[in-house]
């Protein structure tokens, strides 16, 4: 087969994660492949059996959709499948499309974007459900959801995987009086919930610094109620955008990390943490009960601060994580079957 690879999303948060993460096993597939980006991005995935498309439009905009150069699409079209690890998909492809939608979060949960960002969002995702063979997503919680909102049948969950970083991460760390928190400061990420639960502990006495491991600014929908609660608080660091060897360093040497999400495709920080030894508190969604319902986290009452604080409380001094969970981990959750499946189930389409 030979198929045309839409990388554009590869430094997009969750997104170039899961990409990164199948380009690694594609090249070793015995088939070949068209990467459409840059080349700078790309570069560690140029091999024999890849081929690069350079293109410098950005995904979802008006020129995908009116205008994509001619040249580029002769070149896609020449392929037998299109595959985006998100739902976009340029005007002018003629062969069959393989889209990845890792969740219908904002057809779930209105609120979270002007009615103009939700009309925009909706067009984009029945759109993809139109123009796609088959979409794929990353959890039977997320496969049920696009089912119900956009009523299409052909969904295949191919669940994320643990990222090479954190495999080839080796340093031991000691334990610290640290959390973790792992990603943005969207509404539904629920920071604003550990924030809340984390200034009472504060005020009780604990002595534990709060590492937000990510971005605070650039997001149209983030919750700007956290930014006013962590100001002027010295137990609070936003590391802002590190590399990946200190993220896990960060994430290693914490005594739990906290995911208080109200709302996930799948959630990977806590699936990395465990990785490295550390305990993992979550919010008790549908989500995290299908990935994490087998193994030793601890969940919360979602949206609960109380809840959270008590469960922080007991847990803390326990300082981490001592059960041996890398094989199974490992086992369970790879980018080698997430492109196992990608690739297996456009064979059997082809």
């Amino acid at each position: 087969m030979k198929i045309a690879v839409d990388c554009r999303h590869i430094f997009s948060s969750g997104i170039g994660v899961y990409l990164e993460g199948c380009l690694q096993y594609f090249a070793a597939s015995g088939n070949e492949f068209v990467l459409i980006g840059k080349k700078d991005a790309l570069a560690p995935y140029l091999t024999g059996s890849t081929e690069l498309l350079e293109c410098s439009i950005k995904p979802f905009d008006k020129k995908e959709l009116i205008c994509f150069p001619r040249s580029i699409l002769k070149t896609i079209n020449s392929c037998d499948f299109y595959f985006s690890p998100y739902f976009n998909i340029p005007q002018g492809i003629k062969i069959p499309a393989a889209l990845t939608i890792h969740d219908i979060i904002f057809l779930d949960m209105k609120n979270l974007v002007s009615r103009a960002g939700l009309a925009a969002r909706a067009f984009f995702y029945k759109r993809a459900a139109k123009k796609s063979t088959v979409i794929f997503t990353v959890s039977n919680f997320s496969k049920l959801r696009i089912a119900a909102h956009l009523k299409t049948k052909n969904i295949i969950v191919t669940y994320t995987g643990i990222r090479r970083a954190v495999l080839e991460y080796k340093e031991k760390r000691k334990k610290t009086a640290s959390i973790v928190y792992v990603g943005n400061v969207k509404k539904h990420k629920g920071l604003s919930v550990l924030i809340s639960a984390f200034n009472s502990l504060l005020q009780e006495g604990f002595m534990y610094r709060l590492y937000i491991a990510g971005s605070k600014e650039n997001f149209r929908s983030k919750d700007s109620e956290i930014l006013k609660q962590t100001e002027n608080n010295g137990a609070v660091v936003w590391t802002g955008s590190i590399p990946d060897e200190a993220l896990c360093g960060i994430i290693a040497e914490a005594s739990l990390l906290v995911q208080p999400s109200l709302y996930e495709g799948f959630g990977l920080p806590p699936l990395e943490a465990l990785y490295l030894g550390t305990n993992a508190l979550i919010s008790d969604i549908p989500v995290f009960r299908e990935i994490y319902g087998d193994f030793p986290v601890t969940f919360f009452k979602t949206g609960d601060a109380e809840d959270l604080k008590r469960k922080m409380r007991a847990l803390l001094p326990l300082a981490g994580s001592s059960t041996e969970l890398g094989e199974e981990l490992k086992s369970r959750y790879t980018f080698k079957k997430t492109a196992d499946i990608i690739l297996g189930s456009l064979k059997q389409l082809k």
